[in-house]
Protein backbone atom coordinates (compact mmCIF):
# COMPACT_ATOMS: atom_id res chain seq x y z
CA UNK A 1 0.00 0.00 0.00
CA UNK A 2 1.17 3.23 -1.12
CA UNK A 3 1.63 5.61 2.03
CA UNK A 4 1.48 8.97 1.44
CA UNK A 5 3.67 11.99 3.40
CA UNK A 6 2.14 15.15 4.09
CA UNK A 7 4.64 18.03 4.76
CA UNK A 8 3.00 21.08 6.13
CA UNK A 9 4.70 24.45 4.76
CA UNK A 10 4.12 27.22 6.36
CA UNK A 11 4.11 30.66 4.65
CA UNK A 12 5.21 33.44 7.65
CA UNK A 13 4.79 37.30 6.09
CA UNK A 14 6.37 39.92 8.22
CA UNK A 15 4.44 42.48 7.16
CA UNK A 16 2.33 44.53 8.52
CA UNK A 17 -0.31 43.32 6.42
CA UNK A 18 0.51 39.78 5.93
CA UNK A 19 -0.88 36.41 7.57
CA UNK A 20 0.14 32.79 7.94
CA UNK A 21 -0.56 30.48 5.09
CA UNK A 22 -0.66 26.43 5.81
CA UNK A 23 -0.30 24.55 2.75
CA UNK A 24 -0.35 20.66 2.59
CA UNK A 25 1.49 19.15 0.04
CA UNK A 26 0.69 15.39 -1.01
CA UNK A 27 4.31 14.04 -2.00
CA UNK A 28 3.15 10.49 -2.92
CA UNK A 29 -0.17 9.14 -5.02
CA UNK A 30 -2.44 6.21 -3.57
CA UNK A 31 -4.15 6.05 -0.54
CA UNK A 32 -5.63 9.44 1.37
CA UNK A 33 -4.54 7.86 4.85
CA UNK A 34 -1.36 7.30 6.71
CA UNK A 35 -0.40 4.09 7.50
CA UNK A 36 0.00 3.24 11.37
CA UNK A 37 4.05 3.22 11.25
CA UNK A 38 4.03 6.67 9.20
CA UNK A 39 6.09 9.45 10.69
CA UNK A 40 4.17 12.18 11.64
CA UNK A 41 3.77 15.72 9.34
CA UNK A 42 6.54 17.43 9.35
CA UNK A 43 6.08 21.34 9.31
CA UNK A 44 8.41 23.82 7.10
CA UNK A 45 8.06 27.40 7.71
CA UNK A 46 8.73 29.83 4.82
CA UNK A 47 9.79 33.72 5.53
CA UNK A 48 9.54 35.35 2.42
CA UNK A 49 12.45 38.05 0.98
CA UNK A 50 12.01 41.15 0.96
CA UNK A 51 11.21 42.47 -2.40
CA UNK A 52 14.24 41.63 -4.73
CA UNK A 53 15.50 38.66 -2.11
CA UNK A 54 14.63 35.08 -1.74
CA UNK A 55 12.63 33.65 0.69
CA UNK A 56 14.30 31.02 3.12
CA UNK A 57 13.49 28.35 5.63
CA UNK A 58 13.80 28.88 9.00
CA UNK A 59 15.19 26.38 11.96
CA UNK A 60 13.23 24.98 14.12
CA UNK A 61 14.96 26.76 16.79
CA UNK A 62 13.92 30.18 15.23
CA UNK A 63 10.96 29.08 15.06
CA UNK A 64 10.50 28.45 18.40
CA UNK A 65 11.82 31.96 19.00
CA UNK A 66 9.00 33.83 16.97
CA UNK A 67 6.08 35.00 18.98
CA UNK A 68 3.17 37.47 18.04
CA UNK A 69 4.63 41.18 17.67
CA UNK A 70 3.67 43.73 20.44
CA UNK A 71 1.95 46.65 18.89
CA UNK A 72 3.83 49.99 18.56
CA UNK A 73 3.31 53.91 18.89
CA UNK A 74 1.81 54.33 15.90
CA UNK A 75 -0.85 52.03 16.46
CA UNK A 76 -1.73 53.64 19.43
CA UNK A 77 -1.70 57.10 17.83
CA UNK A 78 -3.73 55.77 14.97
CA UNK A 79 -6.40 54.28 17.66
CA UNK A 80 -6.66 57.40 19.71
CA UNK A 81 -6.80 59.87 16.48
CA UNK A 82 -9.52 57.44 14.88
CA UNK A 83 -11.46 57.69 17.79
CA UNK A 84 -12.00 61.34 17.53
CA UNK A 85 -12.11 61.18 13.94
CA UNK A 86 -14.82 58.74 13.93
CA UNK A 87 -16.70 61.23 17.17
CA UNK A 88 -16.93 63.91 14.40
CA UNK A 89 -19.01 61.80 12.07
CA UNK A 90 -21.12 61.01 14.65
CA UNK A 91 -21.80 64.66 15.06
CA UNK A 92 -22.21 65.19 11.30
CA UNK A 93 -25.02 62.21 11.18
CA UNK A 94 -27.31 63.54 14.30
CA UNK A 95 -27.51 66.48 12.19
CA UNK A 96 -29.63 64.28 9.07
CA UNK A 97 -32.90 63.67 10.79
CA UNK A 98 -34.32 67.22 11.63
CA UNK A 99 -32.09 68.74 8.17
CA UNK A 100 -32.60 66.19 5.44
CA UNK A 101 -34.71 66.60 2.37
CA UNK A 102 -34.23 63.08 0.94
CA UNK A 103 -35.68 60.23 2.86
CA UNK A 104 -32.96 57.75 1.95
CA UNK A 105 -30.10 59.81 3.68
CA UNK A 106 -31.83 59.20 7.37
CA UNK A 107 -30.99 55.15 6.62
CA UNK A 108 -27.43 55.91 5.39
CA UNK A 109 -26.83 57.82 8.43
CA UNK A 110 -27.99 55.29 10.72
CA UNK A 111 -25.62 52.85 9.05
CA UNK A 112 -22.34 55.31 9.09
CA UNK A 113 -23.64 55.61 12.99
CA UNK A 114 -24.08 51.70 13.55
CA UNK A 115 -21.04 51.14 12.12
CA UNK A 116 -18.28 54.33 13.82
CA UNK A 117 -19.67 53.78 17.33
CA UNK A 118 -19.03 49.11 16.91
CA UNK A 119 -15.64 50.97 15.81
CA UNK A 120 -14.84 53.41 18.43
CA UNK A 121 -15.85 50.40 20.77
CA UNK A 122 -13.46 47.92 19.32
CA UNK A 123 -10.88 50.94 19.53
CA UNK A 124 -11.44 51.96 23.14
CA UNK A 125 -10.88 48.42 24.26
CA UNK A 126 -8.08 47.36 22.09
CA UNK A 127 -6.46 51.03 24.53
CA UNK A 128 -8.27 49.66 27.61
CA UNK A 129 -6.53 46.35 26.90
CA UNK A 130 -2.93 47.64 26.30
CA UNK A 131 -3.20 49.88 29.12
CA UNK A 132 -2.69 52.39 27.01
CA UNK A 133 -4.84 55.75 27.63
CA UNK A 134 -7.77 57.02 25.95
CA UNK A 135 -8.39 59.99 23.80
CA UNK A 136 -9.49 63.22 25.44
CA UNK A 137 -12.85 63.53 23.53
CA UNK A 138 -12.57 66.08 20.52
CA UNK A 139 -9.35 66.66 20.97
CA UNK A 140 -8.22 67.50 17.73
CA UNK A 141 -11.31 68.15 16.27
CA UNK A 142 -10.33 71.59 14.83
CA UNK A 143 -7.66 73.28 14.32
CA UNK A 144 -5.90 70.33 13.60
CA UNK A 145 -6.36 68.87 9.81
CA UNK A 146 -3.12 68.87 9.02
CA UNK A 147 -3.19 65.77 11.73
CA UNK A 148 -6.58 64.53 11.05
CA UNK A 149 -7.30 64.55 7.00
CA UNK A 150 -10.77 64.91 6.25
CA UNK A 151 -12.20 66.51 9.36
CA UNK A 152 -14.04 69.32 9.34
CA UNK A 153 -13.16 72.83 10.89
CA UNK A 154 -15.37 75.02 12.95
CA UNK A 155 -16.72 76.95 10.01
CA UNK A 156 -17.87 74.05 8.12
CA UNK A 157 -19.53 71.97 10.94
CA UNK A 158 -21.46 75.40 11.43
CA UNK A 159 -22.69 75.55 7.82
CA UNK A 160 -23.84 72.08 8.03
CA UNK A 161 -26.06 72.20 10.98
CA UNK A 162 -27.62 75.69 9.25
CA UNK A 163 -28.41 73.83 6.03
CA UNK A 164 -31.69 72.56 5.12
CA UNK A 165 -33.27 70.42 2.56
CA UNK A 166 -31.52 69.64 -0.63
CA UNK A 167 -28.94 71.75 0.53
CA UNK A 168 -27.78 70.33 3.32
CA UNK A 169 -27.96 66.64 1.43
CA UNK A 170 -25.52 67.56 -0.76
CA UNK A 171 -23.50 69.60 2.04
CA UNK A 172 -23.55 66.68 3.95
CA UNK A 173 -22.71 63.79 1.33
CA UNK A 174 -19.70 66.37 0.32
CA UNK A 175 -18.49 66.49 3.37
CA UNK A 176 -18.57 62.90 4.19
CA UNK A 177 -17.42 61.76 1.47
CA UNK A 178 -13.98 64.01 2.11
CA UNK A 179 -14.48 62.90 6.01
CA UNK A 180 -13.98 59.44 5.09
CA UNK A 181 -11.41 59.53 2.36
CA UNK A 182 -9.60 61.26 5.70
CA UNK A 183 -10.39 57.79 7.57
CA UNK A 184 -8.58 55.82 4.79
CA UNK A 185 -5.72 58.22 4.59
CA UNK A 186 -5.17 57.78 8.12
CA UNK A 187 -5.01 53.69 7.67
CA UNK A 188 -2.27 54.03 5.09
CA UNK A 189 -0.76 56.54 7.18
CA UNK A 190 -0.77 53.98 10.00
CA UNK A 191 1.00 51.32 7.80
CA UNK A 192 3.77 53.55 6.52
CA UNK A 193 4.75 54.38 9.61
CA UNK A 194 5.36 50.89 10.47
CA UNK A 195 2.24 50.20 12.37
CA UNK A 196 -0.79 47.40 11.94
CA UNK A 197 1.91 44.34 12.78
CA UNK A 198 0.15 43.76 15.77
CA UNK A 199 -2.72 41.40 14.19
CA UNK A 200 -5.65 43.55 16.26
CA UNK A 201 -4.46 46.76 15.44
CA UNK A 202 -4.01 45.34 11.31
CA UNK A 203 -7.73 43.62 11.65
CA UNK A 204 -8.75 47.36 13.28
CA UNK A 205 -7.67 49.25 10.84
CA UNK A 206 -8.87 46.83 7.50
CA UNK A 207 -12.08 46.94 9.11
CA UNK A 208 -11.74 50.57 9.21
CA UNK A 209 -11.02 51.01 6.04
CA UNK A 210 -13.27 48.41 4.34
CA UNK A 211 -16.32 50.29 6.11
CA UNK A 212 -15.15 53.75 4.59
CA UNK A 213 -14.83 52.23 1.38
CA UNK A 214 -18.42 51.01 1.19
CA UNK A 215 -19.84 53.86 2.44
CA UNK A 216 -18.22 56.19 0.12
CA UNK A 217 -19.58 54.70 -3.03
CA UNK A 218 -23.18 54.20 -1.31
CA UNK A 219 -22.68 58.43 -1.03
CA UNK A 220 -20.74 58.89 -4.15
CA UNK A 221 -24.13 57.01 -5.88
CA UNK A 222 -26.49 59.53 -3.70
CA UNK A 223 -24.48 62.57 -5.09
CA UNK A 224 -25.10 61.37 -8.64
CA UNK A 225 -28.61 61.08 -8.05
CA UNK A 226 -28.85 64.65 -6.70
Amino acid sequence: MLIKRRVAVVVVSLGAVGAAVVVWVLMAGGDTGVSPGAAAPTARVVQPGAPGQTSRTLSPEEVARMSAPAHSAADVDFMRKMINHHLQALEMTALVDERAGRAELRPLAERIEVSQKDEIALMQRWLVDRDEELPEPHADHVGHRDLMPGMLGAEELAALAAARGGAFDRMFLELMIRHHQGAITMVDQLYRAGGGVESASDQLAREVNADQAIEIRRMRDMLASL
